[in-house]
């Protein structure tokens, strides 16, 4: 390969494009009188081969190689030289298919620089690369010998010859390229140290945690599913006790209501017992006036104080039967808080013993007034025959009998007395009973709102126990089911835990090295992509296939990068795309 031909534009003295060609392929020298432009022809091949050392070229800067320093109006300079390519034999690697070569260096005024080969942007490096595959290493330091160096050269020791041949002949390249892959080796290896370092100190660590971490997190979840569980056999249980509550409360409902009716009953055949007992006494009182007849005045008013006492005794019972009504109309309003009701009832059941009592008492005040009317009738008939008989049978004056049914009317008003004190004392019974009452309404009503919240609770775990399609021994069965399928777990565990260390190479983890990494583009083991028909052919995939069987497949260059920079690997690992 030789020069056919340089075009010079912009480049120090060539303010304008300038081409020199007709090179012969045995062109070694420029020659020429002082101030021709021999240097810069020189220093413009220079600069295409890419010289660093710009004081070779005699320019501080790159700015100082274009036209008069970019002040001419000239902004950027150029070379291009176009090499003969016929000789294959000595062509740079990879363009031996063309026949001419074009390298085309060009700089701006801003400090630009750009390399073109054929018309194609390249690199500096690339171009570097291109030159020293046919041993035009421009920046060696003995392929430039300028004006003063020659007496140095040949006073050169053998050392020092043989490496200027050795970079003559392009080996020094390959040595320094040796060298530069020696320290990248080293910075990798200490790299790698540092990064062996940061897994045993910082990431097993750390990968240690996680794995505990996990085994909790598992374990929660186990515990929460049993936990779940549990609610819904609870929620089943409690369904079964509010159902039987239910039906217990029902059950003590009827029965209080029961006692109820036979209260109110007990009640009705008393009142019926009271109004026969006056309508007999009506009768006997009609009965004692129409035979009395003519019975003394004494007698009468004191017949008339005693119906006035009995009057009094009535209007009393009468009120303590409106009380007792009052009652019972409030305790119908009560029926449904249990335990108040039964202790409403038994008062009430003590206030009808009282009035029985009454009641009894007045009946036989009632046969004694009967008894009475009797001895008077005795006693009218003696007294009209002048004499009348004692209580003892003995007979008596009329004065000494008048003197008896005085002390009787005291008696009868004592009598009286006590029954008016009765009729207060049970007043002030009322007037006690009635915040009781009072009370009695409210926890009534907070019962009623109990016993409705009960009931709405009761609807929700019934729709709760249907949506469970709940079974009696369905929670033994389910966890019968679980402790097999725990068994199952452990054991399936147990035995991929002696393969994994049995064929570790059959294992493929790695992290995410992104966010929302998409698992799908790592397709996995390539031994585990495919299946062998026939068993016999076993050992023969795996002779051709060899370590190749354990690679990882991925779907492009970049998720291979991806997996080896961030993935976590646990192993070292070849992928395939």
């Amino acid at each position: 390969m030789f020069i056919k031909s340089v075009i010079i534009d912009g480049f120090k003295s060539y303010g304008t494009r300038t081409e020199i060609k007709g090179f012969d392929p045995e062109f070694n020298a420029i020659t020429g009188l002082n101030g021709t432009g021999k240097s810069n022809i020189l220093d413009s091949i220079c600069f295409v081969l890419g010289i660093s050392n710009l004081t070779h070229v005699r320019a501080n800067s790159l700015q100082d190689l274009i036209y008069k320093s970019g002040q001419a109006g000239v902004t950027k300079a150029s070379v291009t030289i176009v090499f003969d390519n016929s000789d294959t034999s000595k062509s740079p690697i990879n363009y031996e298919q063309h026949d001419e070569i074009t390298v085309t260096r060009q700089i701006v005024v801003a400090g630009k620089n750009r390399y073109m080969i054929n018309g194609s942007t390249v690199t500096n490096k690339h171009v570097t690369d291109f030159f020293n595959s046919i041993q035009l290493n421009v920046n060696n330091p003995h392929f430039l010998i300028m004006q003063g160096r020659i007496t140095k050269v040949l006073n050169m020791k053998p050392p020092e010859i043989l490496s200027m041949i050795e970079e003559a002949a392009g080996t020094r390249m390959y040595e320094n390229k040796k060298l530069g892959a020696q320290k990248t080796i080293e910075k990798k290896d200490s790299k790698l140290k540092e990064m062996d370092e940061m897994i045993n100190e910082s990431i097993n660590p750390k990968l240690q945690k996680l794995k505990e971490e996990k085994s909790q997190y598992v374990e929660y979840q186990r515990i929460q599913r049993e936990l779940e569980q549990l609610n819904r056999i609870y929620t089943a249980y409690q369904y079964l006790n509010k159902e039987k509550w239910k039906q217990q409360s029902e059950d003590q409902l009827k029965d209080h209501q029961l006692k109820l009716e036979d209260g109110k009953k007990a009640i009705s055949d008393g009142q019926e017992q009271i109004v026969t007992l006056e309508k007999q006494i009506e009768e006997l009182q009609a009965r004692r006036d129409a035979e009395s007849g003519g019975n003394l005045h004494e007698l009468e008013a004191q017949l008339k104080e005693i119906s006035t006492s009995e009057a009094r005794s009535s209007a009393a019972l009468k009120g303590e039967r409106e009380n007792l009504a009052a009652e019972t109309k409030r305790q119908k309003q009560l029926d449904k808080n249990v335990k108040d009701d039964e202790k409403a009832l038994s008062t009430k059941n003590a206030e009808l013993s009282n009035a029985q009592t009454v009641f009894n008492a007045l009946q036989e005040a009632e046969k004694q007034d009967g008894e009475a009317l009797i001895a008077a009738q005795e006693k009218f008939q003696a007294v009209s025959s002048g004499l009348v008989a004692t209580d003892e049978g003995d007979n008596a004056t009329l004065q000494d009998q008048l003197i008896s049914a005085k002390e009787q009317l005291t008696e009868a008003e004592t009598e009286v007395t006590q029954c008016n004190m009765n009729i207060k004392h049970n007043k002030s019974e009322l007037e006690k009973k009635r915040p009781l009452l009072k009370k009695t309404e409210m926890a009534f009503a907070k019962d009623q709102k109990d016993l409705n919240l009960k009931e709405k609770e009761l609807e929700s775990l019934q729709s709760a126990l249907q949506r469970l399609n709940y079974e009696d021994g369905m929670a033994e069965r389910l966890q019968q089911q679980l402790r097999n399928l725990s068994e199952q777990t452990r054991t399936s565990s147990a035995e991929l835990n002696n393969l994994s260390h049995r064929y570790p190479f059959l294992i493929f983890d790695y992290d995410d090295p992104e966010p929302n990494f998409d698992r799908r583009k790592v397709r996995g083991l390539l031994c585990k992509l495919f299946k062998v028909h026939d068993s016999k052919f076993n050992r023969a995939v795996e002779t051709v296939a060899g370590g190749k069987l354990y690679n990882v497949v991925v779907d492009d260059e970049g998720i291979s990068a991806k997996l080896i920079k961030k993935g976590n690997l646990r192993r070292r690992t070849t992928s395939l795309h």
